[in-house]
């Protein structure tokens, strides 16, 4: 894979010093804050070249340096391959998945556009998930061959190559902790409690009008937006559509989900995980009984 211009130590260390500042201006763990600063300071003064060490080394030979931790080489990683970091651009606010998709071979701007338009997702790491769990077959244009090429760029992109050969669930947080996250942001973001962001997408006038919220539950960071898709503004749910990222340093497991009102079936007028339905259900079917009992 060809190498981009900006990948470089020096292009690293900056990144990770902007998404430290930016993470301490959102209000987000010291720890967090931290550890990205910590890690850039280990690449600043890296005598050697990260591109190189990444291409002889994999993943692994980023993990072996000082302070570079499992989630953080990873995004290293995003950078040196891709000259992008989707992380960093949410935190911006100037988070484009369209033009992201793009950076993929084989993906162009009306195949990205559905893939967005359909999938909802908006990174690498959820579209290497939806090739491997076959919902990027779902995508119209996108077959099980087409489906096949793309997990296998993005693997190389992302400098792994899973052992199963069949997909299998990731490890996710629990249902209630996602609901939990939702409605936290949801109460903050009504009294104007958390800080806010100025997307690059829909937002002519260059307006911070998005709440964003870094919480932690039980091991696990979270993020939390209103959803700013073309959807979610075609159908105007921009203020109900809430987009939960989640992640974790030790594992580097992470996703992320979005949380909607339903608007038919059982759960009407409930919060729910889209996908994650039958949990849903199930946690309001514990909650009622619990409050049957004596």
């Amino acid at each position: 894979m060809a190498r981009p211009d900006s990948a470089d130590n020096h292009a690293v260390a900056e990144k990770l010093r902007e998404a430290a500042d930016l993470l301490e201006q959102q209000g987000a763990n010291p720890f967090r804050v931290g550890a990205y600063r910590r890690a850039a300071q280990t690449v600043a003064q890296l005598d050697e070249d990260l591109w190189r060490r990444l291409e002889s080394q994999g993943i692994e030979g980023l993990t072996a340096l000082p302070d570079i931790g499992q989630g953080i080489a990873s995004a290293i990683a995003e950078i040196l391959r891709t000259g992008r970091w989707a992380q960093l651009e949410r935190l911006r606010g100037t988070l484009d998945p369209v033009r992201l998709f793009q950076t993929v071979p084989g993906i162009g701007p009306a195949l990205a556009r559905r893939i967005h338009e359909t999938l909802h997702v908006d990174t690498l790491e959820a579209l290497e998930l939806a090739a491997h769990d076959g919902s990027l077959e779902s995508v119209p244009g996108v077959g099980r061959r087409r489906a096949a090429a793309i997990r296998a760029v993005l693997e190389s992109m992302l400098g792994r190559v899973r052992r199963a050969r069949t997909p299998s669930r990731p490890h996710v947080p629990q249902a209630h902790m996602v609901l939990d996250v939702d409605a936290e942001y949801r109460d903050k973001a009504a009294s104007g409690e958390l800080p806010a962001i100025a997307p690059k997408r829909f937002n002519p006038t260059g307006e911070a009008w998005l709440p964003i919220l870094h919480t932690s539950r039980d091991g696990w960071h979270f993020t939390a937006l209103f959803s700013n898709t073309a959807r979610a503004h075609e159908l105007e749910r921009t203020q109900d559509w809430v987009v939960v990222y989640f992640y974790d340093d030790d594992h580097h497991r992470e996703g992320q989900h979005t949380v909607v009102t339903e608007t038919r079936g059982p759960l009407t007028g409930r919060r729910v995980i889209r996908g994650r339905e039958a949990e849903c259900r199930a946690l309001l079917a514990d909650s009622e009984t619990a409050k049957a009992q004596p």
